[in-house]
């Protein structure tokens, strides 16, 4: 598809009149009884909740349970909560320790626990709570003392690989694969999410002049394989494949979702790819997000399409229609993952100081049928909204409540 304008697919503003005399809802609005309307709640680093490490338990729950709450005033009906931001645990698991994020100190209980009031005052609310867990980062440093002793890091040093000035779990390790599932399992087993969900980071974005040293893993398991990037490529779909099946077989009822990087492979790469001159998730961190949507591994899937319509590197109106093919026939419901985060960043491109951006990219999915929804990173960006973007597009596209999908 050529480069399109803001409002190219931009729907009629009224209908007619329905049989009452009352005006009908705006054309955005007629697929609201049932759409995504989500937003991912950050905890890496204290992005998103809580505001700093150390508050009390009561402090900590008072500010989940305004995210919450400020999820149900923008309409939106579904919540993607960070509870393994950095291989360690939101809830009291027996895998993992305590996140640092509450407490300021890795495997220090916060006194109460966040994943379970998170599922149940959600719920109470109407809202879906999604629980999102990262694979395989281990910690934003690369210093394995820093973790508490008993982290399973230290106690399995043969399991990371230091990389970029972070630690990570060894992908093709047959053995983290299984704990990093056995870690994910304890949450689905004890709580009634309504989906799991991972974000973009399977192997690690690309480091100059940095290799990621999985060399003797490879030795060891890769003889199959024509080349280390198929092998790390089967690593990952093993994990979603294992993950998913894992998942059906103790609740069957929660859903699993995919927030890959937006571009799967440039045409200029593969002919099926995307008119994009971008990092590629295939080549570059061994994801074959097409192969999964295609194969209908997965029940959602949220491409994060973080750039402006007309970007000529990644035009948000090119990877659409891309990804909205993809997924026609598939049994994956397609969202699209929308960055709120640069509305109105004084360090962003001049389209993300226009508050009519973001409603924009709603206007222009609407005219794709497989689009089910979108997701906004993230909830303190809901909260601010310094252009007012966020609030356009509950006012011109939600305007009544909608359910999530199941």
């Amino acid at each position: 598809m050529g480069r399109l304008t803001r409002r190219a697919f931009a729907l009629a503003a009224l209908t007619a009149f329905t049989t009452t005399g009352a005006a009908a809802a705006p054309a955005g609005d007629r697929r609201a009884a049932t759409e995504m309307r989500g937003m991912w709640l950050a905890t890496v680093g204290n992005r998103d909740w809580p505001s700093r490490p150390g508050l009390s338990a009561a402090a900590q729950r008072a500010e989940l349970i305004d995210m919450l709450d400020l999820a149900v005033s923008r309409r939106l009906n579904t919540v993607v909560f960070q509870v393994r931001p950095t291989a360690d645990a939101l809830w009291p698991s027996p895998y993992e320790p305590w996140s640092q994020v509450l407490t300021g100190t890795q495997g220090r209980s916060p006194g109460w626990d966040p994943l379970g009031t998170a599922v149940t005052e959600a719920h109470a609310r109407g809202l879906q709570l999604h629980a999102w867990f990262n694979p395989y980062r281990i910690a934003t440093h690369d210093d394995p003392t820093k973790l508490v002793a008993s982290h399973p890091a230290r106690r399995n040093p043969q399991w990371v690989v230091p990389f970029g000035g972070r630690l990570y779990y060894n992908p093709g390790l047959p053995e983290v694969r299984a704990f990093v599932q056995d870690a994910i399992m304890d949450a689905v087993k004890k709580y009634p999410l309504d989906a799991v969900h991972f974000d973009d980071y399977f192997y690690p974005y690309p480091v100059a002049g940095q290799t990621f040293d999985d060399e003797a893993a490879y030795d060891t398991y890769g003889g199959a394989f024509s080349s280390r990037a198929a092998w790390r490529r089967d690593n990952i779909d093993k994990l979603v494949l294992e993950t998913a099946a894992r998942i059906k077989a103790v609740r069957p009822t929660t859903q699993f979702g995919i927030s890959p990087f937006g571009v799967w492979r440039n045409a200029s790469t593969d002919s099926r790819g995307s008119d994009t001159r971008a990092l590629q998730s295939y080549d570059d961190i061994h994801a074959d997000t097409r192969k999964w949507v295609r194969e209908g591994w997965l029940d959602y899937v949220v491409p994060q399409l973080y750039w402006n319509i007309g970007l000529s590197a990644a035009d948000y109106a090119e990877l659409v229609p891309w990804w909205a093919e993809v997924a026609k026939g598939s049994r994956t419901r397609l969202y699209i993952g929308e960055a709120l985060y640069r509305a109105g960043d004084p360090t962003q491109p001049a389209a993300w100081q226009d508050p009519a951006e973001l409603t924009a990219h709603l206007e222009l999915a609407a005219a794709h049928p497989q689009v089910r929804g979108h997701v906004f990173f993230a909830a303190k960006d809901v909260r601010k909204d310094p252009i007012g973007a966020m609030a356009r597009v509950v006012a011109e596209h939600y305007r009544e409540p909608a359910q999530a999908p199941r």
